[in-house]
């Protein structure tokens, strides 16, 4: 059974690697493929088990591909993006509330164009009416609860998002949630709040985290570590905050902030002690109610309802349905009267999670959930497998004896206590033959304390044994989650927490066994007692993350890793099996080997001489990566808090994933915040060795790029470099005092590999820029001439002029604009001027990031193409 569960995943996730859904072709290929194996399984018995799985891969194939055509069915057509449309429906989930607006999901009932499979759910945001003036006449948008139904006048466009190299999917994770189109209200005045709610289990849930939520922030308004507590009772992560999540992931414990197996498992063994005790003093008309169904399958019941109940109030997350499987397959075991095997369990659990969300193998906590238990019992059973193959004496044989030691102790020692009691003389030793001397009392008080220190040491032996086998054990757990999720926490998060086990050690006890428990009795108290539990476990939590933050100061604690590529997981995955394999395994020793290419990864740099630049699709704004063999370039950093925060989302990923932990430049083309707003993140998480830019003296950058250890450097015209045989050119602006317009003062970089091809880098410059360029051109015609145009401006009408063109003769130009902006970049008649010169064009609104191989000859790579998946702009 194990296997066709396994098989079954397989296939699911499968499928969701495809760049296309199953035409007819392949539908009858499953079916003939399908019923071969059944074929097989049936005519020979000594292939069944094979068959079986590969019958059960096929399935989970299909099952996903059916699943996904259904739920694309439902789409907005293009023709009605950036619409307004008036929706009817009801608010679900949590609304997210902030300062200045309110995003939510809303189940649509109906819309005023009549489209028959318009989407069922949709995620809006609902603006504070004259925001950007922060002043009285903002009006906040109304309060949102689960189940209120509105009218509202919205704009929506189809599921997007950011598509890079290495980079998380956005549109795999709105699919997962069944998101099939985000927008805003557009017309707040307009919106009506309809008098009757909507109901449901659903929906009463929600309602209930929300208030909860409501009474966490009441209880501990402005708090440091609000949002922890909040995660903890009601599952929503959105309210920590950023100095929480960074020393969290620092330190390999934020985990312990979502309602996770852990936490689940702790209320279900709370719940089964509870509910086995009160079942044990239960009568039914004077009858003990353990006689009608025992203790047993009692506590097995109330175990698997809580832990259904704590996983719907913490949203049914990966981590928390996988419990909640395990929990009730063991308690409808226990109810059977059966032991099942826990990979068995866990196997079940696996093909459950994926039968409800076949999404779930795209998510990060997916993996590292299930691969977290099958390491402890792939290591608990290579303990057991060690002692019934010959170890049993290290293991067995030191305890018995030292139980049969103690045995005997006690047993001397009581035949010497009932001796003593039924003949006070014979428990004293004999002077003399036949003479029974009456003993000092201070040899009495001797014996006594003799007898004591004997019984108390019989008791403390075993106890100190227990206390240290469980120590050994919580430390062998430890020992496979650190090993069996390193590889996963690489690949996911780029970094490797060396300090994880130890913040583990005594993070997992103290959330556990204070703060979480403290958190349930504050949601099961009435106002105003709640707020005085909400109040303790946030003061459990200060000394918790002091000590974290005192543990993660030093630089090497945290160890940042490319993300690794098939190969590297691969071997490092089975070197994980092969170290949490049985002593006695062969070459053991030899596993670490395994990981060398996890470790270090070959280099991907260009060779000497050439360069790559790519392209990051961070939406409206402009951000690009030079690279050469030995250094690299960040020109631009794209948007940041004021928008959507690509500097710390995007760039710094993308920059990690990569395996570059320092930056030899940073150069900021100008002060406009779709290109400099993300500067901050950078600097604070990127080494950056020189900072160049374009800016006003007093604008702010400057100092954090001091105040960071980086050397200062204006950009102006004339600068001159090299790195690894490639020239680097800055063409723009001149020496002087810079305009005050900053699209005239920006940054133009050229960069020109040993075999003369180059590439432009040209930042917002506008037409009048351009002439300048071309005046300053006109002794050395090839001065801007290159192979790659980054393009002025987003293509905006105001650049990209014809003559200007004339002179660059780009052989590849790269859009860096976003989605559906609202400024129409890039301009129709631009764009056209492009298409008419022949020149090869990526966009990342339609192309995702555009990655630039520059050598002898120049090659573009678009990610939407070379990684597509089904359900890219769908």
């Amino acid at each position: 059974m194990r296997g066709i569960l396994i098989g079954f995943a397989l296939g699911i996730a499968c499928l969701q690697q495809q760049a296309v859904l199953p035409g007819a072709l392949v539908w009858w290929a499953l079916l003939l493929l399908l019923g071969l194996a059944c074929a097989l399984a049936f005519c020979f018995p000594r292939f069944r088990a094979v068959s079986l799985i590969a019958a059960a891969l096929v399935i989970g194939f299909g099952y996903a591909a059916w699943r996904a055509d259904t739920r694309l069915q439902r789409a907005l057509p293009v023709a009605f993006e950036n619409r307004n449309i008036e929706l009817t429906g009801f608010v679900r989930g949590l609304p997210m509330q902030g300062a200045d607006s309110t995003r939510f999901l809303f189940e649509v009932e109906s819309n005023d164009v009549a489209l028959p499979n318009f989407p069922r759910v949709v995620q809006l945001s609902w603006m504070a009416v004259d925001a950007s003036k922060r002043g009285p006449a903002a009006a906040p948008p109304p309060s949102l609860w689960a189940g209120q139904r509105w009218t509202l006048v919205t704009r929506l466009k189809r599921p997007h998002g950011n598509a890079n190299f290495r980079g998380r999917d956005t549109e795999a994770a709105l699919l997962a949630r069944n998101i099939r189109a985000t927008g805003y209200v557009s017309v707040p005045g307009a919106a009506r709040r309809l008098p009757t709610d909507a109901h449901g289990f659903a929906l009463t849930i929600d309602r209930w985290r929300a208030r909860l939520r409501e009474r966490v922030s009441t209880a501990l308004d402005g708090a440091a570590h609000q949002g922890i507590v909040v995660a903890l009772a009601t599952g929503a992560q959105d309210v920590v905050s950023d100095t929480d999540w960074t020393l969290l992931r620092a330190t390999g414990t934020s985990h312990l902030v979502a309602i996770s197996g852990l936490h689940i498992g702790f209320v279900a063994g709370l719940a089964a002690l509870l509910s086995g005790g009160l079942w044990r003093r239960l009568r039914w008309r004077g009858l003990p109610a353990p006689l009608i169904v025992s203790a047993q399958k009692a506590a097995a019941g109330g175990a698997a309802a809580l832990a259904a109940f704590y996983a719907a109030l913490a949203g049914f997350n990966v981590p928390a349905q996988r419990s909640m499987w395990m929990l009730c397959f063991v308690a409808l075991a226990v109810l059977s009267g059966r032991r099942p095997a826990s990979s068995l369990v866990l196997a079940w659990a696996l093909g459950l999670v994926l039968l409800a969300d076949p999404w779930a193998v795209t998510a990060a906590g997916f993996w590292l959930s299930f691969c977290a238990v099958a390491a402890i019992l792939f290591a608990i059973a290579s303990r057991g497998r060690r002692a019934s193959v010959g170890f049993a004496e290290e293991f067995a044989a030191p305890p018995a004896d030292d139980q049969a030691d103690d045995q005997a102790d006690d047993q001397a020692d009581d035949q010497a206590d009932d001796q003593a009691d039924e003949d006070p003389a014979a428990s004293e030793p004999a002077d003399k033959a036949g003479s029974q001397p009456r003993r000092h009392i201070r040899d009495r008080l001797g014996d006594l304390i003799g007898r004591i220190r004997v019984r108390s040491l019989a008791w403390l032996r075993p106890t100190a044994r227990r206390i240290g086998r469980g120590i050994a054990s919580s430390a062998r757990v430890q020992y496979a989650i650190t090993l069996g999720l390193a590889p996963l926490t690489a690949y996911w998060f780029f970094q490797i927490p060396l300090l994880g086990p130890l913040a583990n050690a005594f993070a997992i006890p103290w959330i556990s066994f204070l703060v979480t428990p403290t958190v349930l009795v504050a949601v099961l108290l009435p106002a105003p007692l709640d707020g005085f539990a909400y109040r303790a476990a946030h003061s459990m939590l200060t000394p918790m993350f002091d000590a974290l933050a005192h543990l993660s100061g030093s630089a090497w604690t945290l160890w940042r890793l490319p993300q690794p590529d098939g190969f590297a997981l691969t071997a490092a995955a089975f070197g994980v099996l092969w170290a949490l394999a049985p002593r006695g395994w062969p070459l053991r020793f030899a596993a670490p080997l395994t990981w060398l290419p996890l470790a270090f990864p070959v280099s991907q740099a260009p060779t000497d001489g050439t360069f790559r630049v790519t392209a990051l699709d961070i939406g409206q704004g402009s951000s690009i990566v030079i690279e050469t063999t030995h250094h690299t370039l960040l020109f631009d950093a794209g948007p940041g808090p004021e928008s959507t925060h690509a500097g710390e989302r995007l760039v710094v990923p993308y920059l990690f994933a990569h395996g570059l932990s320092t930056l030899d430049t940073l150069m900021i083309s100008h002060s406009d915040s779709d290109h400099s707003g993300g500067a901050p993140a950078v600097l604070e998480s990127i080494q950056v060795r020189q900072f160049v830019a374009s800016l006003q003296p007093r604008e702010p950058l400057w100092k954090t790029a001091q105040d960071r250890g980086s050397a200062l450097l204006r950009c102006v015209a004339g600068q001159r470099w090299q790195w690894d045989g490639v020239v680097f050119d800055v063409l723009w602006p001149q020496a002087g005092p810079l305009a005050s317009k900053p699209n005239a003062t920006s940054c133009v970089l050229k960069v020109t590999s040993a075999a003369g091809r180059s590439a432009l880098l040209a930042a917002d410059i506008e037409a009048d820029v351009e002439r300048q360029l071309l005046q300053l051109g006109q002794r050395e015609p090839a001065w801007l001439q290159a192979d790659v145009l980054i393009v002025p401006h987003h293509g905006s009408k105001t650049s990209s002029t014809e003559p200007f063109l004339d002179a660059v003769r780009p052989r590849i130009a790269v859009f860096q604009v976003g989605y559906r902006n609202r400024f129409n970049h890039p301009h129709p008649t631009v764009f056209e001027r492009y298409r008419l010169r022949h020149i090869e064009l990526s966009r990342s609104d339609e192309d995702g990031a555009a990655r630039m191989e520059v050598s002898a000859q120049v090659s573009v790579e678009r990610f939407r193409q070379t990684h597509a998946r089904y359900w890219m702009g769908r």
